[in-house]
């Protein structure tokens, strides 16, 4: 065989290992994927049962029951379009979870449309800033 034919040879299993790799790969993570879902979405669309997904939106005011065994809590998550789902989590919440700020939780749906979250992750707002740094702008009277 040619030296020509060689290299020719090893290129084409190169492209063909890399290929197989890139599609393994793809395959793998495609299992490991959470899709995000809005309430409106949900509510106009419907969303998935058997697989695990993320929703989004607000924790809706005087929403949040808190269950008697002290983890599990049953809230509403909402959004602009004033769709909203029933949301229930068994766990221990993050510091930036209360009515009326943004939440991300993801879970399953169940057949009654309840969601039930096995993560909650609280969002802030973009305007946070560090209590050291809002006291010296407090003091310099630089407040917007």
């Amino acid at each position: 065989m040619k030296a020509k034919h060689q290299r020719l040879t090893l290129l084409l299993l190169a492209v063909v290992a890399v290929l197989g790799a890139v599609l393994l790969a793809m395959s793998s993570l495609k299992d490991q994927a959470a899709y995000f879902y809005a309430p409106a979405d949900v509510t106009r669309k419907g969303a998935p049962q058997a697989r695990t997904i993320r929703i989004g939106g607000m924790v809706e005011e005087r929403s949040v029951r808190h269950a008697g065994d002290g983890v599990t809590m049953d809230f509403l998550v909402g959004d602009e379009t004033d769709a909203v789902i029933r949301v229930r989590f068994k766990g221990i919440v993050p510091d930036l979870f209360k009515e009326g700020s943004g939440v991300v939780a993801q879970g399953r749906f169940q057949p009654d449309g309840l969601f039930v979250a096995d993560e909650i992750l609280a969002k802030h707002d973009e305007s946070y800033m560090p209590p050291e740094a809002a006291g010296e702008r407090h003091k310099t009277g630089s407040l917007k």
